[in-house]
């Protein structure tokens, strides 16, 4: 089956989700790109991968701020319908140097609000992995679901 013509499809799955061989990778990637080791056979000896899994995966899985960097994060969240959530949220995505494209807050329901946000993550900038993380832990936030990245 010839692959070239195919449309690529991309998913946004937790670490947990990731097969362990996929993980390692990322890992033996990290390994080479920080000079610690010098060829793939080294790297791939030290995360316990083969070389042949290595070069298999090697295009196909990266951090997730790895590759966000000068792309546009489209994500929801619920949170709190309390004074000064959503200015914290705000804040967040500032701290990361994040550049807001747009942002809609739905009418609170039993005290939740809905809020979906697009996001410029700027290349040398920010660091999306750690702004998502710290919006998940402001308090008042119950739910953090990135619905897509381009």
């Amino acid at each position: 089956m010839d692959r070239t013509n195919e449309k690529k499809k991309y998913y946004v799955v937790t670490e947990r989700a990731v097969p362990e061989v996929l993980q390692k990778v990322v890992e033996a990637k990290k390994l080479l790109d920080s000079g610690r080791v010098l060829t793939v056979q080294e790297a791939a000896e030290q995360t316990g991968i083969s070389r042949s899994s290595f070069y298999k995966y090697k295009d196909d899985i990266f951090p997730f701020h790895e590759q966000a960097k000068g792309k546009t994060i489209t994500f929801i969240i619920q949170m709190d319908d309390e004074p000064g959530i959503l200015s914290n949220v705000l804040k967040s995505v500032a701290e990361f140097h994040g550049n807001i494209l747009t942002i809609h807050q739905s009418i609170p329901i039993s005290g939740v609000a809905t809020l979906t946000l697009s996001v410029d993550i700027l290349p040398g900038a920010g660091d999306a992995e750690a702004m998502v993380e710290n919006i998940e832990q402001t308090e008042g936030i119950h739910y953090l679901k990135i619905l897509g990245r381009e």
